[in-house]
């Protein structure tokens, strides 16, 4: 008996989503996404690709450093995930320049996602403020993604115009989960690494990787264009507070306390540089545009 074949493979029918930098978040938000979705994976590890394909992903390797093997990437996917960090150094960040580039080369792109970092405010004193605080980054680091997001922007302006790709900034804080590599805070409290004490303590912000999948998400199919979001929970704690309840819900000693000259003695400059900028981000957006209900809205909720 004649059964007629279908006009195109099913496959090639799904929404297609390209996720860069396919890391712990990116990985959550791929298991979001299959198997409604063709999920593909940029990935610069050749040691990954076994594990991509094991959990439904298309690896593809390619390294944003080596932008003479990106041009595959133009038309492959209509929905982009960037989650690839800048390069360690220098104040730009050519490799979100090289990607775009790349996408630009056969258009296609519905909508484009960039997870930034909320250290592009700098320090704000402990102030609460939402998206349309201007940009202070005190550090390189920071530097790098302000840069990586005006990129981002100008591109999504143009290619709004051109073909209606909404481009969309995701300013993200701490990540944590209990399954989360580097991102399980026991770790911290079990190295007895100091803390601020209390009078020079700084506000820190949080979300839990399963949110923050989720808010990549949301805002893929509803960001709007050009649009900045902070995806962060309602904590509203300080750092030392934080990783006192830790200690205290999971019967650890808790970390000692010091003050910010004898910080400076003691810890890397990295973690001086997180220890030295304090701000209370509002999430009203994540909520309202994106439609985002926060599974774990406070850092107590997400740990238990």
């Amino acid at each position: 008996m004649f059964y007629p074949q279908p006009a195109r493979h099913t496959r090639f029918r799904q929404t297609r989503v390209l996720i860069v930098g396919c890391g712990d978040v990116g990985l959550r938000a791929a298991k979001q996404l299959l198997p409604r979705c063709r999920v593909l994976a940029l990935t610069s590890q050749a040691g990954k690709v076994q594990a991509l394909r094991e959990a439904g992903i298309v690896p593809l390797v390619g390294n944003l450093d080596q932008p003479a093997g990106l041009g595959r990437l133009a038309g492959l996917a209509t929905h982009v995930l960037h989650l690839a960090p800048p390069p360690g150094t220098g104040a730009t960040d050519p490799r979100t320049s090289r990607l775009l580039a790349a996408l630009s080369g056969r258009g296609g792109v519905r909508s484009l996602v960039y997870g930034s970092t909320t250290g592009v405010y700098g320090d704000a004193q402990g102030a609460m403020f939402d998206e349309t605080r201007a940009v202070a980054p005190a550090t390189d680091r920071g530097r790098r993604r302000v840069h990586a997001e005006a990129l981002v922007r100008w591109w999504g302006r143009r290619e709004v115009m051109a073909s209606g790709t909404r481009a969309s900034v995701l300013r993200i804080p701490g990540i944590y989960a209990l399954d989360r590599e580097g991102g399980d805070p026991r770790d911290r409290v079990r190295r007895g690494s100091p803390l601020l004490r209390h009078e020079d303590d700084v506000y820190t912000n949080h979300i839990h990787a399963d949110d923050l999948a989720r808010a990549c998400l949301a805002a893929m199919w509803r960001g709007k264009p050009g649009r900045v979001v902070h995806a962060c929970d309602d904590t509203d704690m300080r750092m030392g507070e934080y990783f006192d309840w830790v200690a205290d819900h999971f019967g650890l000693p808790r970390s000692p306390r010091v003050s910010r000259v004898e910080a400076a003695a003691s810890l890397s400059p990295m973690q001086l540089s997180f220890m030295s900028e304090s701000r209370r981000l509002t999430n009203r957006r994540l909520k309202d545009e994106l439609k985002l209900r926060l599974r774990y809205p406070s850092i107590q909720i997400g740990l238990t």
